[in-house]
C-alpha cells in the first residue's frame, strides 16, 4: 500500500532552521505533484507549497514564500522542505502529501482536497 513518511522535524530557536524529508513507498513516485502542509494547534491545515513530478514547478503559498524552498529527489523517493530564518509561528505539525494530478500553478493546487496520501506529520516547535 501507498506510505509516505516525514521526518526530519525537532525543537529549534527562532533564527535557526530544519529540513524536513518525505519518504513515499507503494507508488510511482515520480507520477504526481507533491506537496507540504502544516497544521498549527487550534487550526486549519494550510498549504506551504507544491512542487510538480519533474520538480521544474513550484507554487507557494504568499505567506511562505522566501523562507520554504520545496524539492524532490526522485532518485530516493524523497520530497524536502527546508526552512530557514524559523518563527515562533511556524510550530505546527507538517505533513507531506501526494496530490491526485501533476499541476502546480494557483492557490488551488494547496488545497487539502486536492490530494490522496498523506503522512502522519513531524512535528516543528519553535522557541523564542
Amino acid at each position: 500500500q501507498v506510505q509516505v513518511v516525514e521526518s526530519g522535524g525537532g525543537s529549534v530557536q527562532a533564527g535557526g532552521s530544519l529540513r524536513l524529508s518525505c519518504t513515499g513507498s507503494g507508488l510511482t513516485f515520480d507520477a504526481n505533484a507533491m506537496a507540504w502542509f502544516r497544521q498549527a494547534p487550534g487550526k486549519e491545515r494550510e498549504g506551504v507549497s507544491c512542487i510538480i513530478s519533474s520538480g521544474q514547478f513550484t507554487y507557494y503559498t504568499d505567506s511562505m514564500k522566501g523562507r520554504f524552498t520545496i524539492s524532490r529527489d526522485n532518485a530516493k523517493n524523497t520530497l524536502y522542505l527546508q526552512i530557514n530564518s524559523l518563527k515562533p509561528e511556524d510550530t505546527a505539525m507538517y505533513y507531506c502529501a501526494v496530490k491526485k494530478d501533476n499541476y502546480c500553478s494557483a492557490s488551488w493546487s494547496v488545497r487539502p482536497d486536492q490530494y490522496n496520501y498523506w503522512g502522519q506529520g513531524t512535528q516543528v516547535t519553535v522557541s523564542s
